[in-house]
């Protein structure tokens, strides 16, 4: 069970900053390579989709060269902290003892509850302390045929394997800080959403799915801003979600980038764009080539 709770946290945490925002479309890529001023070896670039299907996590040859070739991990989120799991636990839960039968009318209520009884054998009376993002991940899940997996945790564990230090892009308060300016409301909304029409949301889901193995990211990117299940119009939460996050992140990135190559995963959103990390990188006097 603690396995598996630290599965849902870490998935609705990074789901935060991956379900929003749209890429160009001129790199049909996931894995890009860093070369530039200051770098005396190649860094790496992977974007990442945070809930997947094992048979669907593919790690390529081309993944393991450059995995293989660096000397450091930097994930959203530092995995291997071994006190991650105890502050996800603490911000997974609503603020001041607040529960999502606070926010909600009863009608609603009564749909996510039931919708949860269904698929996950509990209902809200359990799990109502948790944000919407925690109950999020919950509820993609059960769309899923599998136990899902996640390439941030996997990368984690080739690294470990490997005896190479995981580190963090950001702090868990940074991240949380993020998806904190979505008002809670507009989060459970489209919980709701997904509870009415949960054969919809499964395809939307699983198009996202095969839209992210084709690499083609222009199409996923769009359709998570246009999702019916956004719960509100998410476009005016991009800043804080994506682009805020990708200009912290960029000296970050150079700094780990110039003492020793480093691969860099996170979620495929953060790549694209005009303030994506691409685009800042190159701005910044770096070459960063597709790979695949």
């Amino acid at each position: 069970m603690a396995t598996q709770l630290k599965k849902i946290l870490s998935f609705g945490l990074l789901l935060a900053g991956s379900l929003s925002g749209n890429v160009q479309a001129q790199d049909s890529a996931l894995l890009y390579e860093v070369t530039g001023p200051g770098l005396s070896q190649p860094s790496y670039l992977y974007g990442t989709f945070h809930l997947i299907c094992p048979n669907d996590l593919v790690i390529t040859e081309a993944m393991k060269k450059a995995m293989g070739s660096t000397q450091q991990v930097y994930l959203e989120l530092d995995m291997d902290d071994p006190a991650m799991m105890g502050s996800m636990q603490k911000a997974m839960l609503m603020p001041n003892g607040k529960t999502v039968k606070d926010l909600l009318k009863p009608d609603d209520y009564t749909v996510l509850d039931t919708y949860l009884k269904q698929k996950m054998s509990m209902g809200l009376a359990q799990l109502g302390m948790l944000k919407p993002i925690g109950l999020l991940s919950m509820m993609y899940m059960t769309m899923l045929p599998c136990q899902p997996a996640s390439y941030d945790m996997t990368f984690a564990q080739m690294a470990t394997t490997d005896k190479k230090e995981v580190r963090g892009l950001e702090s868990l308060d940074d991240e949380l800080a993020a998806l904190d300016k979505i008002p809670l409301e507009e989060q459970l909304k489209g919980l709701v959403d997904m509870a009415k029409n949960p054969d919809e949301a499964k395809r939307e889901f699983m198009n996202m799915i095969e839209l992210y193995k084709s690499h083609d990211l222009t199409k996923l990117m769009n359709t998570m801003k246009t999702s019916q299940f956004s719960g509100g119009d998410f476009t005016q939460f991009e800043e804080s979600l994506l682009a805020d996050r990708n200009t912290k992140w960029i000296p970050v990135i150079e700094k780990a980038a110039k003492e020793k190559p480093t691969f860099f995963a996170f979620g495929a959103g953060h790549l694209g764009n005009q303030k994506g990390i691409i685009n800042l990188l190159r701005k910044g006097g770096y070459t960063v080539k597709a790979v695949e």
